[in-house]
């Protein structure tokens, strides 16, 4: 009597499922809630490295007045600031932060280097000269976890980005 009662329980297959499920159930989470954290993560990375190329792009496409070798940038008509904008906006007066945690301009920020031109035959606009501006946009905006958002303490995260570019003076 008693080893048909054992054979009745171990045979019994109903509710496996359930079991099953809540066996695994954990890890699932745990998986899904990690690919959306870290699919938020990139795509705030990219939006970063995509705004410090911009802002280096239209600090490159300045004229030459803006610039003087060694290193100095003439901020006389707004470059640094517009710069410092269009890499955190998108616009050069005004407008809302690419990202919600992009909140302060001084997280940009812009400067010249002069590389020699004399030991190189650059052709174009930068023959002849002595030194080839090149500005350089960088960034160090603070992530925001979405864990953080829900009430869960986390570790705070800096995205850092940086492009260079010769200036154009076009």
């Amino acid at each position: 009597m008693i080893m048909a009662g054992r054979r009745k329980l171990f045979g019994a297959t109903r509710g496996t499922a359930g079991v099953e499920m809540a066996l695994v159930a954990p890890l699932l989470m745990i998986l899904m809630f990690a690919s959306i954290e870290m699919g938020n993560y990139f795509y705030d990375n990219h939006v970063v490295i995509k705004a410090v190329r911009d802002g280096a792009r239209y600090a490159s496409r300045r004229g030459f007045i803006d610039f003087s070798c060694p290193s100095t940038i003439s901020n006389a008509n707004g470059l640094v600031d517009a710069t410092k904008n269009v890499t955190r906006t998108g616009q050069t007066i005004g407008g809302t932060a690419r990202l919600s945690t992009w909140t302060n301009p001084n997280t940009v920020t812009v400067t010249l280097t002069c590389t020699d031109n004399s030991a190189s035959t650059y052709s174009g606009i930068y023959e002849g000269n002595g030194d080839v501006p090149v500005v350089r946009v960088s960034a160090i905006v603070p992530y925001r976890s979405m864990f953080s958002m829900i009430g869960f303490a986390s570790t705070p995260v800096n995205i850092e980005a940086e492009s260079e570019i010769p200036v154009m003076g076009i």
